[in-house]
Parts: structure tokens; sequence; C-alpha cells
């Protein structure tokens, strides 16, 4: 079969790989759609958690191709969803509910075979049921979606918020749709792209702000003594930075994009003293493929807007080596079985 392999730091491509046979306790799925994120050019260029060589892909789709031994209650055939979280139930954090850092952490996609293949291996504990009238493509965003819900689990939001979100990527703007249908007063959105703020509008925003020299001026007008709540999904470390001039006293920011490892920024100790600041992080997904798969079926969070692309893998291969090859960019939907 077909997969996409990275095999090191910066050394990529498409090549036939063994069919992987499920072992005790797992099974076998023809992935149908598989979305690029960000985490797949990190563990191309060697900044995340992966060890090599390794298929990625943590966020797919696809159906029951083979059951393994020790497997019940699923069928051949049937679409499902995968979680790629692989926590190990035994560590300290395990069974202190915080699965997420599971000392013997795995990842379908990171650490083990992912979803840029024509079939992948997964365990059984993690497939989740899709619902008919849901696309393959919603099924991958199920995981994006769960990361976003743990991150409101955290977060709070409160009925009245007035909340804030940078950027208007696929993650900003699920943010923007949870938060519009969760209660919040208002949500604000800033982004550089015009089109991605008339989509941010579309999904929820009440209000959109173009980033540049008027931002200040412009949240300063909707929000005089700061928001509620202020996310950042960009990943920058200076909008990161910057959050903090717009929150509000007793208010909440959550650092939600990832910005690079070694970047660091400035932050008044005193400020968030003064303030009772609540400052969150939030990594990854814990026990949210529920809850989230839920929000998709019953049609509370619309993914379609947020897919600009549908792809091949050796086009995803490009896509993950080179994301500027694509300055138009959303989510980007791979389907393995397509040839270029």
């Amino acid at each position: 079969m077909r997969a996409l392999v990275v095999d090191a730091v910066g050394a990529i491509g498409v090549r036939e790989v063994p069919y992987p046979k499920p072992g005790h306790g797992q099974v076998t799925v023809r992935v149908e759609s598989s979305g690029l994120c960000g985490t797949d050019s990190h563990i191309y260029h060697g900044d995340f958690l992966s060890t090599y060589p390794v298929i990625p892909g943590h966020e797919f789709a696809g159906t029951v191709a083979e059951i393994g031994d020790g497997v019940s209650g699923w069928e051949v055939g049937e679409r499902v969803a995968v979680d790629p979280s692989v926590f190990c139930h035994e560590c300290f954090f395990c069974k202190t509910d915080r699965g997420n850092h599971c000392l013997n952490w795995n990842g379908i996609g990171v650490t083990m075979p992912g979803g840029l293949a024509e079939y992948t291996s997964v365990p059984a504990a993690n497939l989740y049921r899709l619902a008919d009238h849901l696309s393959f493509d919603e099924g991958a965003f199920i995981e994006p979606v769960s990361c976003v819900v743990f991150g409101h689990r955290r977060l709070k939001p409160q009925s009245g918020d007035k909340a804030l979100v940078f950027g208007a990527g696929p993650i900003g703007l699920l943010h923007t749709q949870l938060l519009a249908r969760g209660g919040a007063s208002s949500v604000t959105v800033v982004d550089l792209e015009e089109r991605r703020l008339n989509l941010a509008r579309e999904l929820g925003a009440r209000y959109t702000v173009a980033a540049g020299p008027d931002q200040d001026e412009q949240l300063s007008e909707l929000a005089p003594h700061g928001f509620d709540l202020v996310i950042d999904a960009t990943g920058v470390p200076k909008v990161v930075e910057n959050a903090f001039r717009y929150v509000m006293p007793t208010g909440k920011i959550m650092f939600f994009g990832v910005c690079p490892k070694d970047e660091t920024i400035q932050v008044s100790p005193f400020d968030v003293y003064q303030q009772d600041l609540e400052i969150y992080g939030s990594f990854a997904l814990r026990y949210t493929f529920y809850y989230a798969r839920d929000l998709m079926t019953e049609g509370v969070v619309r993914v379609e807007p947020l897919i600009s692309h549908h792809i091949g893998l050796e086009e995803a291969a490009e896509a993950i080596a080179d994301p500027g090859r694509y300055p138009d960019r959303m989510k980007i939907m791979v389907h393995p079985s397509r040839s270029r």
C-alpha cells in the first residue's frame, strides 16, 4: 500500500509500505480523509515529540477494513473516526485523570503510524462511530474539534462573556463557533486577512478587526474595560505577548496556538497579580472525542467552510515540507487513495 513517510528530520516522501495487519486489540482502518495540521510540519522539521521514521496524520476517518484478535463490537465496513491519543492508563498522570500528560504517551501519526496512508492499524479502543450523515471529511475534523473542546472545558467560558480570538484559521474559527454558541455576549476575531474575517462573521463572530495599526483603537472601542476571555490561536509569540493588553481585570487568557518551543515572551507578574488574571495552556485533548463528535453530529459546529483543498499523498508531502505553497490554505484534506 502507499503511505507518506517522514524518514528523518527534513526527509519525506510517498512509497510502498507493508499493509498493516491488525494486532491483538487492534483494527485496521481504510483511510478516506486525513486532515493536515501544523503538527505535521513540526514533525517534518523536528520540532515535535515524534519518532522516525513515522507515517504522520493524526486527524483522520475511514472504514473498518479488518478486525484483530480480542476485538468485539465492531464490524468490517463501519464508518469511524480515530482518537490519536494512546495513554498507558498506568502512570501517575493517567491515574490522576491527566492522560494527555501520560509518562508513556504515544500518538497515532506522531510516534505510531498514522492516517496519511491507505490503511493504518489502531487500537480498537480509539475508534468512534460516525453518524451516517457525517462525511469522512467531517469525521477527520473531530480531532481538532476535540482539542478545542478540551481547551474550553479548561477555560470555562461564562454566559455573557466578551471574548476575543486572535487568528481566524481553522482552529480560531472553531473557538469562535463554540464561544458564539455557548453564551458569549460577543465574539471578536482579529486576523490579517479580510477573507478569513468574512468567514469569521459567517460562523458567529459579532465583530472582526483587521490586525494592524488601528487594532488597538478598535478593540478599545469594543471593550473599553477589556475582554473577559482572550484566546490566542496564532502561535505567534508577539501576538501572545500583546494579548495581555486586551484582557480585563479578573479575565482569562489561553495560549492555544503552538508557539516555537524556544521562544519566550515578556509578562508583567505585577499585572497578573494586581489584575487577578488567569492564564491557561491547552495541550492536545483529553477524553473529549465523544463531546466533539456529538457537536459535529448535531450540527453545532460547521467545518465544511474551513476546508480549502482536497489533495493526494504526493501533494501532502509537498504541503508539509513547504506550507507556503498553499498561501490561501485553511484545512487541507488528504485522500490517500487519490493518485497524483
